[in-house]
């Protein structure tokens, strides 16, 4: 493998970083005990802001973007626990997304990351139809056991493609059950299409149990989270337009999303549009009407009948992007313990990563697998049968890890889990 190299250039770095907003960290260090990276490093760079520190000297042009530097960035999560705790509301993620964007600009990365990150995460996993092709023989190769024989990073990949989930497409309309309350749209995603078709169709039949009506148009395409995460900001802007126009005029209430990573997007659409006059205002329009399906089931919970089981110790696990950005805890743990009461058991460390973090587990592999097996032993200590989460990396990641680990306890989107009820 080929080790990555910084471009030289004898100009002033491009202005890629919004000083205003950088300089809003006062560095007081309230964020090092939320930061999952630097929970398992303790190295300062490896902090919010050791990393804010070294994109302003990059910005500067003191710091060379050299592979020490990069290597710092691209180990952050993007998990955004530190603007949950943080006194002056930084805003990390839109620090840590321009810088991102800067650096797949201007860094010349290693053959392997290049082909992995360009080509493997954005031209496969944001299109469906080619994610099939990609993961079925993945699919057999686990069903044949070839990964007792697969290289470490090839064996940890296959570890993360669950078992065949394929249900019935999303119709394009699906009416409400009993008494009619409104007309939502639903994001049905890229990894949940196509990995968890089912937790899909158990979510549309939740949203019509509600008494909703609900929209899938079929030309919305990728939410654009991907893009952003990985630092190509132009294609997640593309994105955003695309389902900002698929979603016109559908006379809608809302619009769900089940997936944490791609909600936390959805609603940022006006910020990652900022400064483009003709889609600004309707990127805002768009995310103001984004609900995570917890956050909107929990305003209209009578419907649902949910029953009362005291079968199963159940735990949650806080996707990062729900629990950090969105500032949504309460929601899920209220609607499961509808279903669980007294057997409902708070996770330790519930709103530490995982170590999934969109494609973090593909690209920084390592890293990715201590936050996992901090996760996994945490859920064994709840003495829990089901751990509940609520984002599709979430599932790969602690779903792979409890198997890794030799536990049965049971992983589940909240939305299986409540149609079950």
């Amino acid at each position: 493998m080929t080790t990555s190299t910084p471009v030289a250039s004898s100009e002033a770095p491009e202005r890629f970083l919004d000083y205003d907003k950088s300089l809003a960290c006062i560095h007081c260090g309230l964020c090092l005990s939320s930061c999952p990276t630097y929970l398992e490093t303790g190295n300062e760079n490896d902090s919010p802001r050791g990393r804010i520190y070294l994109m302003r000297a990059v910005q500067d042009g003191r710091l060379p973007l050299d592979e020490t530097t990069v290597k710092h960035i691209d180990l952050c999560l993007g998990c955004r626990a530190c603007e949950a705790v943080c006194p002056s509301g930084v805003q990390y993620g839109h620090l840590l997304e321009h810088t991102r964007d800067h650096l797949e600009r201007t860094y010349k990365r290693s053959t392997f990351q290049t082909v992995l990150r360009r080509f493997v995460i954005e031209k496969i996993f944001p299109h469906r139809e080619r994610m099939e092709l990609a993961i079925a023989p993945a699919r057999m190769a686990k069903a044949l056991k070839l990964d007792k024989i697969l290289p470490k990073f090839a064996k940890e990949a296959l570890s993360l493609i669950p078992t065949c989930d394929k249900g019935e497409p999303l119709a394009p309309f699906s009416g409400a059950t009993g008494t009619r309350k409104g007309r939502v749209g639903f994001i049905r995603g890229c990894v949940m299409d196509v990995m968890f078709s089912k937790t899909n169709q158990n979510t549309v039949k939740l949203l019509n149990a509600a008494g909703y009506d609900v929209v899938v148009p079929e030309q919305q395409g990728c939410c654009g989270a991907l893009f952003a995460h990985s630092g190509n900001l132009a294609k997640a802007r593309e994105s955003a337009r695309a389902n900002i126009e698929a979603f016109a005029g559908q006379n809608l209430d809302a619009i769900i999303i089940n997936a944490a990573g791609c909600g936390s997007t959805l609603k940022e659409y006006g910020e990652l549009l900022h400064g483009d006059t003709a889609w600004e205002q309707r990127g805002k329009d768009f995310s103001a009407k984004v609900k995570d399906i917890t956050e909107f089931l929990c305003n209209n919970p009578s419907p649902l009948n949910l029953q009362l089981s005291n079968s199963q110790r159940v735990t949650y696990h806080d996707a990062c992007h729900l629990a950090h950005p969105q500032h949504i805890t309460k929601q899920p743990r209220d609607l499961i313990k509808a279903v669980a009461g007294k057997n409902f058991v708070e996770l330790p460390e519930s709103d530490v990563c995982c170590g999934s973090a969109g494609t973090y587990n593909l690209t920084e592999p390592e890293m990715a697998e201590r936050l996992q097996n901090r996760k996994i032993q945490n859920i064994i200590k709840t003495g829990a049968e089901v751990v509940v989460t609520t984002n599709p990396g979430c599932l790969l990641q602690i779903r792979a890890g409890l198997e890794k680990a030799g536990s049965e306890i049971k992983a589940m989107h909240i939305a299986d889990y409540l149609a079950s009820a």
